[in-house]
């Protein structure tokens, strides 16, 4: 494919004009279908269904896969840009610099969506998610003058989001000239303050109240971040709309509360929820973000080992039983089952999920939000469920004594049913259940699989160096490191920090897992009521690793550092 010289090229007479409805542009349905079909990067089936759902839902072909992860991201890009007759620019292997990015002034960068890809001679390549905006051409021919040659090629929206934030000023000037107009301060205070969450991937969002100031903290691939500041005399106002929004009482601050509010960035929907409690200088809200469709729930993404991945696979595709997910709060629980979901979703059987909340819509699943004040709770709900012909179940969080026997009991009807669970590790999940009233037998019948996991930050790819160290230094920060690793000498790897990872060195999350699989041993060992460590024992001479040991197969193949590892996890 040839590239496109926007200083030269000519409407193409095949190509029907597009109507620029959104910041992507509008992609004509039927043309993209016609090139995802010829292309085979789709079946038939899969665009008879893409189009039902499209129909019934009212959202276009274009964000149908851009969002439903049924075409993988490096085919998705290719075949966009083969819609446009141009050149795919994969952002996500190749990010422009800042110095590229101010080659183009921002507002022109921001109103066009675009940026400079490459530089090269007299020749500039372009990215953009949009090549047939109206007056794109005309702009930039006034930014860059001959004899500098222009091309311009695709790149998906999500990608070239995360180059246009060089263009985003600092929140703190932008809280300025809010101020400074004196004209709706709390409400557009907040949507840059979203905006900023949204560009940046930001899972959570703390608001923190001090004696003069108000502290803005963004939770950024699992680590906390100072965003801004802004002066304490506006909190009162962002915190009353943030509360009317919310449905909470404005008339309260003595007590916590807890609400939601659902706003749209960039035309996708963003579902808040919000919790506010009071300090001693204020009420401190925090704010968690969860995407209404998420395009990173596969298995392939999760970080899974060969062995582990067979695992998994062996045991979903079992026709009754129970998998569950342990770990903290904010370890990727939810999204680890539903990878598993997606993995095993077709037209021929029935799954229905009870959560709270439903934090992304799946394609062809039943999700049912538990409500407290009507009265339907994860138990009442799985009751429900049961009575609704499922294949499959995914109750959100097994919380109590009744919930948990009533999954078993669904399990043990030819159920496959998915759950998650607080609990430290794999093996510490089988006690507590027979804790909360499980009986042994049942469960030793019952449990498929139990898996635990964290999530640790991955070293970003285009900066990342190797180093070495003797294993003696580095037992000094890592006891007993000679059982992990072999020789005098051991080769680690960390990220140098660069523009593209704002110099953290780190770009992105990834999982490590510990198993407990039942075997019939582990079945047998269930039946006498066994200790943690007892489960512990044989999981680890049946061959499953610990969340430490998986951890250090990343740190050896440098998808992640040994302190990153050391902050989530530790040896056994």
């Amino acid at each position: 494919m040839a590239d496109k010289d926007i200083s030269t090229a000519q409407p193409s007479n095949e190509k029907e004009p597009i109507d620029v409805a959104t910041s992507s542009g509008a992609v004509d349905d039927e043309r993209l279908a016609k090139i995802l079909s010829e292309g085979n990067y789709v079946t038939e089936a899969d665009l008879n269904n893409a189009r039902s759902y499209c129909a019934t839902h009212h959202i276009t072909l274009f964000n149908y896969f851009l969002n439903q992860n049924i075409i993988a991201y490096d085919l998705l890009g290719p075949a966009l840009a083969k819609y446009y007759s141009v050149e795919y620019a994969d952002l996500d292997i190749y990010q422009p610099s800042k110095e590229h990015i101010s080659l183009i002034p921002a507002d022109i960068g921001q109103a066009y969506r675009v940026v400079v890809y490459q530089k090269q001679g007299d020749v500039v390549t372009l990215a953009t998610d949009d090549p047939n905006k109206p007056g794109l051409k005309e702009a930039l021919e006034k930014v860059f003058l001959p004899p500098i040659k222009l091309k311009i090629y695709y790149a998906l929206p999500d990608e070239l989001n995360e180059a246009l934030i060089h263009y985003r000023k600092p929140l703190v000037t932008r809280f300025n000239q809010i101020i400074q107009q004196q004209n709706r301060v709390a409400p557009e205070i907040i949507d840059e303050i979203i905006k900023d969450a949204a560009a940046y991937k930001v899972s959570d969002i703390h608001f923190e109240p001090q004696e003069s100031i108000v502290v803005i903290r963004f939770r950024i691939d699992g680590v906390l971040h100072e965003a801004g500041q802004l002066p304490k005399q506006y909190y009162d106002n962002i915190l009353n709309r943030l509360k009317v929004q919310s449905h909470m009482r404005i008339d309260e601050h003595n007590v916590s509360q807890d609400g939601a509010i659902r706003y749209e960035v960039d035309g996708k929907p963003v579902n808040v929820r919000i919790s506010v409690v009071p300090t001693l200088d204020g009420e401190k809200v925090a704010l968690r973000l969860l995407a209404e469709y998420s395009k990173g729930l596969n298995v392939k993404g999760l970080g899974l080992s060969r062995k582990d991945k067979e695992i998994f696979d062996r045991q979903i595709h079992r026709p009754y039983g129970m998998i569950m997910t342990t770990g903290p709060t904010g370890s990727g629980k939810t999204t680890t089952l539903y990878s598993l979901l997606k993995m095993i979703n077709n037209p021929e059987i029935n799954i229905t999920t009870i959560e709270d909340p439903v934090e992304y819509k799946i394609v062809g699943v039943n999700q049912i939000q538990v409500n407290n004040l009507t009265g339907l709770t994860f138990t009442d709900g799985l009751r429900s469920i049961v009575r609704q012909d499922p294949d499959v179940i995914l109750v959100g969080e097994i919380r109590d004594e009744e919930t948990a026997k009533l999954a078993v009991n669904a399990a043990l009807t030819g159920h496959l049913l998915f759950s998650t669970f607080h609990a430290n590790d794999a093996a510490s999940a089988i006690p507590r259940l027979l804790d909360m009233g499980v009986e042994p037998f049942l469960l030793a019948s019952t449990l498929n699989l139990v898996i635990a996991q964290r999530l640790v930050r991955m070293i970003h790819p285009l900066c990342r160096m190797s180093y070495q160290i003797k294993i003696e230094d580095l037992a000094k920060t890592m006891p007993h490191a000679e059982q992990h690793f072999a020789g005098p000498i051991v080769t680690l790897y960390q990220g140098k920090g660069c523009e593209s990872c704002n110099f953290t060195g780190y770009h992105g999350r990834t999982a490590i897992f510990e198993l407990v699989n039942m075997t019939p041993a582990m079945q047998e060992l269930v039946l006498k009521n066994p200790s943690t460590a007892q489960i512990a024992e044989l999981s680890h001479k049946q061959g499953d690793h610990t969340l430490f040991a998986d951890g250090i197969e990343k740190v050896q193949r440098g998808v992640t550092t040994i302190t990153e590892l050391q902050r989530v996890a530790e040896p056994k």
